[in-house]
């Protein structure tokens, strides 16, 4: 019987990319604390911790008729950002992939009342909110595999969550030990173009509104105790405040280990930052539940 044996919500900004010296820079002469975290959880988490695969929920990677999940055996070559080439250029990335793990979906989709696809295609494009994490988590940790989860744009937070259930049932019935990541955002709502440069140091003031900076606080507080059930239960207040990707890493993350069953408390491993307008913070939750049946009343048929 399979597990996931940790999960995680992790920023992926341009920024961490970044040369520290242009980092501090952008931050009035501090170092951001994403990249301290993120090298602190490999040390203390990626390193040491018993896992066989990462799955990562890609809120950058949109796709439009069902999800998409990795199943190549490889992904390799050098990543170019379209969005912000500047910062995000000639990356090279070489992940060992999981086929057997992603083909599995397949057979777990539809059950849980959505549609899941594997795709091996060697030329399917790899996002930042992959590479960016891979950069600090995996380089060099070459028997571990990782494999993403692209988020379905025409998706609700219903589809997301009963996408995660099907990750969840498949890795329950798989021999994998598996690392969820949620790559995204908090509130994401970005300054405009003649103000955001304003807007680039990490400090929370900075965060596009007070309401939506409050609430993203709420939300982690949420997230620090371990009530999932408390996100979940008032998610349509925080949909006002446009976490990124409609939250799908997230929701999806706690279709797959539980939801409000779920009460693993988390850890920081960062300070709540801005990103021009966007909350972003690591938050680990060690030995989370998972792998649950989906309910009988939620499967899908087809004519």
């Amino acid at each position: 019987m399979g597990k996931v044996v940790g999960a995680a919500l992790l920023a992926h900004v341009p920024t961490i990319m970044l040369p520290e010296t242009v980092r501090k820079d952008l931050n009035e002469g501090q170092e951001i604390s994403l990249v301290p975290g993120l090298k602190k959880l490999r040390k203390d988490v990626f390193e040491k911790l018993d896992y066989d695969t990462v799955v990562v929920l890609d809120s950058h990677w949109a796709t439009t008729v069902e999800f998409v999940i990795t199943s190549a055996a490889e992904r390799s070559g050098l990543f170019t950002s379209e969005e912000l080439p500047r910062g995000m250029t000639q990356i090279p990335y070489s992940i060992k992939g999981d086929p057997e793990l992603a083909k599995s979906l397949s057979n777990y989709d539809e059950k849980n009342g959505t549609w899941i696809t594997p795709i091996a295609d060697p030329h399917l494009p790899i996002f930042y909110a992959t590479v960016n994490l891979w950069h600090y988590l995996g380089r060099g940790l070459d028997e571990k595999r990782w494999i993403s989860m692209s988020v379905c744009q025409t998706g609700t937070p219903e589809d997301f969550i009963r996408a995660g259930r099907a990750l969840g049932e498949a890795i329950r019935d798989s021999n994998r030990k598996v690392f969820l990541i949620a790559s995204g955002a908090l509130s994401h709502t970005f300054h405009k173009l003649r103000d955001l440069r304003k807007h680039e140091a990490s400090d929370p003031i900075h965060i596009f509104t007070p309401e939506a900076y409050q609430y993203d606080l709420k939300v982690l507080e949420w997230m620090k105790r371990g009530n999932h059930g408390a996100i979940l239960e008032d998610f349509d207040t925080f949909r006002k405040y446009k976490p990124e990707a409609g939250f799908f890493h997230y929701l999806a993350m706690a279709g797959a280990l539980g939801e409000e069953r779920n009460q693993a408390p988390g850890i920081l491993y960062s300070e709540y930052e801005n990103s021009v307008g966007t909350g972003q913070v690591h938050v680990y939750f060690p030995e989370p539940l998972g792998g649950f049946p989906a309910p009988k009343d939620l499967v899908l048929t087809r004519d």
